[in-house]
C-alpha cells in the first residue's frame, strides 16, 4: 500500500510538472510579412516561414503564437544602442523568437542568439531584362531556333537538287541533250535558289512546267519565311531596349546611368557600408549619396521594372521576384554569403534545439522541398513577347514546299515519259528502252559536253 501511495504521489508531481511545462512552453513569436516567408490569408498566416516554424514546433515541442512586429522592421541598433524591429522585441523580451528571413550578422549575434541558418543567400542586383542582357554578335538568328535554321537549310539544298534534276529530266528544259548545254547545272541551281529566297532573282528562270511547279512552290516558302523572320526579328529589338549593360556590381558602380539601391536600414545596406572593398565603398557612398534606397522590397521590385533602377538584395528574395515578374532577372554575380536563422534571447537553451531541428528537416529534404513549395514559379511570359520560331510553327509551309517538289519532280518524270513513247514509237523501240537511254545520257555530268565537242569535230570534218 505504501509503494501504490508512493506511485500515485509521483504521478500527480509528474502530471502537475507536465502541465505546467506545456503552458510556459507556448512562445510569442514574432514576425514580419514578406512574400513567401509570411502571407496574411485572412485571418490567417502562412508561407515558407510558418511551415518551417510549424515542423520545427513539431520536432522541439512547444506551442506557439505569432504576431507581427510593430514597427515592420527586421532589426537594426540605432545610435542610442538601442535594437528596433524583431531583434528589438526579442531583446526587450516581448518576444521569444523572431522567425522570418532574418541574416545572420555579427551584430544581431551579439545582441541575440541565432540558430543555425535555415537557408543560404547572398547579395545581388535585380534589373530589367533590356537593361542587363547584352547584345550577341548572333542576334541576327534569334528570331529562328537551331531547329529551324536547320529545317530551311535542309528546305534550300532540297529545293536546288530537286530544280537540277528536273531541269535534266524535263524535255521541255533540255530537249537535246546531244547537242544543248544544260542552263542548270548543280552551281546555277543553288544560285538561283539562293537568289529567290533573298527575293532578288537569278535568271534565267525554268521554261518547263515541272520547273515552275518546284520554283513557284519556293517561291511562296520564302515568302512566308521571310516574313516570319522580320516580323519576329523587329519584335525583339524595341526602341526602349537600353544599350546599357549590367552583369555585376563592377558594371553597377562604373556607370551613371541606371540608379541603383537596397532597402533602407538593411543588412544588404550595412555590408556595403562596413566593406573595404573599393567598388563596394563606392556603391555605397552613391546610394547615400543619391539617397536612392528604398522602404519596402515591393517598392524596390516596383522600381526595377520601371526601368532605369537596380535593385540591390537578398538574393533569395530576388529570385522570387524573377518568378514572379518575367521582365526582371537576377544578376549572376552574387556577394557575402550569409544565412537566414531563428533568433532567440541571449543564451537561451531553446536555441540549440532549434539548430538541431533545422539540421534535421535539411537532411531530411523538407527544408528543399518547402523551397520549391514557396518558389515554385507563377510567371506567365507576357502574350507580346516574341519566341524564337520553331519547325512545328512553319510545318504547314514545309508541307507545301515537299508537296511542290515532289509534284515537279512527278511532272519532269511524265514528260520524259510521254516524250520516250513517242520515239519509242517512231523508231519501233520499246518505251523502257529509250527510256532508259535518256535517262543514261541527261543524268550523265559530261554527256552533253560529249556530244557537243563530237558535233563541233563532225562540222570541222565536213
Amino acid at each position: 500500500m505504501m509503494m501504490f501511495g508512493l506511485f500515485l504521489l509521483s504521478f500527480g508531481f509528474l502530471l502537475d510538472v507536465g502541465t505546467c511545462t506545456a503552458m510556459q512552453s507556448e512562445l510569442r513569436i514574432t514576425t514580419i510579412k514578406q512574400e513567401p516567408y509570411v502571407i496574411s490569408k485572412g485571418a490567417q498566416l502562412e508561407g515558407f516561414c510558418m511551415d518551417l516554424l510549424f515542423e520545427v514546433a513539431k520536432k522541439v515541442g512547444f506551442k506557439y503564437k505569432v504576431q507581427l512586429v510593430k514597427d515592420g522592421a527586421y532589426g537594426r541598433q540605432e545610435e542610442s544602442g538601442n535594437w528596433n524591429g524583431m531583434v528589438g522585441e526579442v531583446v526587450r523580451g516581448e518576444a521569444d523568437l523572431a522567425i522570418a528571413p532574418l541574416t545572420l550578422t555579427a551584430a544581431r549575434e551579439k545582441a541575440v542568439g541565432m540558430t543555425k541558418p535555415f537557408m543560404q543567400t547572398g547579395i545581388s542586383i535585380l534589373l530589367r531584362k533590356d537593361i542587363s542582357e547584352e547584345a550577341g554578335f548572333f542576334d541576327f538568328l534569334s528570331p529562328f531556333s537551331a531547329q529551324t535554321w536547320v529545317g530551311i537549310l535542309i528546305a534550300y539544298l532540297g529545293t536546288a537538287a530537286c530544280i537540277f534534276i528536273v531541269a535534266r529530266l524535263s524535255p521541255s528544259e533540255w530537249s537535246q541533250p546531244q547537242s544543248e548545254k544544260n542552263t542548270f547545272g548543280l552551281l546555277h541551281s543553288l544560285w538561283y535558289t539562293a537568289g529567290a529566297l533573298t527575293l532578288q532573282g537569278a535568271g534565267p528562270h525554268p521554261k518547263a512546267l515541272s520547273g515552275r511547279v518546284i520554283c513557284s512552290s519556293w517561291w511562296l516558302f520564302s515568302v512566308v519565311l521571310l516574313a516570319c523572320y522580320f516580323s519576329n526579328l523587329s519584335s525583339t529589338k524595341t526602341p526602349e531596349s537600353s544599350h546599357l549593360m549590367v552583369k555585376g556590381f563592377e558594371d553597377l558602380a562604373n556607370q551613371d546611368v541606371i540608379e541603383y539601391g537596397c532597402l533602407a536600414g538593411s543588412s544588404t545596406l550595412a555590408f556595403f557600408k562596413n566593406s573595404n572593398n573599393p567598388v563596394y565603398r563606392r556603391i555605397y557612398e552613391h546610394m547615400e549619396r543619391t539617397k536612392s534606397f528604398v522602404s519596402s522590397m515591393d517598392e524596390g521590385i516596383r522600381r526595377a521594372k520601371e526601368g532605369n533602377y537596380a535593385f540591390i538584395g537578398e538574393s533569395v528574395s530576388l529570385d522570387l521576384a524573377v518568378a514572379r515578374h518575367c521582365e526582371l532577372v537576377r544578376a549572376h554575380e552574387v556577394i557575402g554569403m550569409r544565412g537566414y536563422s531563428i533568433a532567440a534571447a541571449l543564451g537561451s537553451p531553446i536555441i540549440k534545439n532549434l539548430s538541431v531541428a533545422i539540421l534535421q528537416l535539411s537532411e531530411a529534404g523538407e527544408l528543399a522541398y518547402l523551397r520549391s513549395k514557396w518558389w515554385a514559379s507563377s510567371c506567365i511570359a507576357n502574350k507580346d513577347k516574341v519566341s524564337a520560331v520553331q519547325p512545328h510553327n512553319l510545318k504547314g509551309m514545309f508541307l507545301v514546299l515537299s508537296l511542290g517538289l515532289g509534284l515537279g519532280t512527278l511532272v519532269a518524270v511524265l514528260e520524259l515519259t510521254f516524250k520516250s513513247r513517242r520515239r519509242a514509237a517512231e523508231h519501233k523501240k520499246t518505251c523502257c528502252s529509250v527510256l532508259t537511254e535518256e535517262l543514261s545520257l541527261r543524268l550523265r555530268t559530261s554527256s552533253g559536253n560529249r556530244s557537243q565537242e563530237n558535233v563541233d569535230k563532225d562540222k570541222d570534218k565536213a
